[in-house]
């Protein structure tokens, strides 16, 4: 499986709307990878960060990108339960 095939959450370890977001995709039983952008190297959190920034105009979190063909930024229970169900 690709990247662009998986969904990925990129997340701050330290970061309560990320968490929020991780248990709603785990109580949906949504299949992801999560990346905690704060507990990378330097040069990986910089990669990272020019992903994110593809899909949001400012570094925020979390970002919840679908099979690499969107994302949805911050904590929106709504939208998530939607794509998800």
């Amino acid at each position: 499986m690709s990247s662009h095939d998986k969904n990925v959450l990129y997340a701050l370890s330290t970061c309560v709307w990320c968490k929020k977001t991780k248990r709603l995709l785990d109580r949906l039983g949504v299949e992801y990878e999560i990346i905690y952008v704060d507990m990378l190297s330097d040069d990986e959190e910089q990669k990272v960060v020019e992903v994110v920034c593809k899909w949001t105009r400012d570094e925020t979190y979390p970002v919840l990108v679908i099979n690499g063909k969107k994302a949805i930024c911050g904590y929106d229970e709504e939208k998530i339960s939607k794509e998800f169900t």
